[in-house]
């Protein structure tokens, strides 16, 4: 008396069919299934965050020194009206 046999299944599904409509059980599906997956993301972000905040923090990077600085022509040469006096 405890699991549903296959003649069970059948009623149930002729019941849904006759319920909601051949078109739109397949959409319910797909939306149960979409809920179900964001369910699952969300509470495995949530343990992810338990997990990350009970964690020792990694060590800091090491630092090497500053990036090297590059320059370009343009950079390098004064734009156009740039170097004149503006009272001539």
């Amino acid at each position: 008396m405890g699991a549903l046999s296959p003649t069970h299944w059948m009623i149930v599904i002729g019941i849904l069919v006759l319920l909601f409509g051949a078109k739109r059980l397949p959409d319910a599906a797909r939306s149960l299934g979409r809920s179900a997956r964001i369910l699952k993301a969300e509470v495995g972000d949530m343990s992810g965050e338990e997990t990350a905040a009970n964690a020792t923090p990694a060590p800091p990077a090491a630092v090497t020194g500053p990036a090297p600085v590059t320059t370009t022509a343009a950079a390098v040469t004064p734009a156009s009206g740039a170097g004149r006096d503006p009272v001539r």
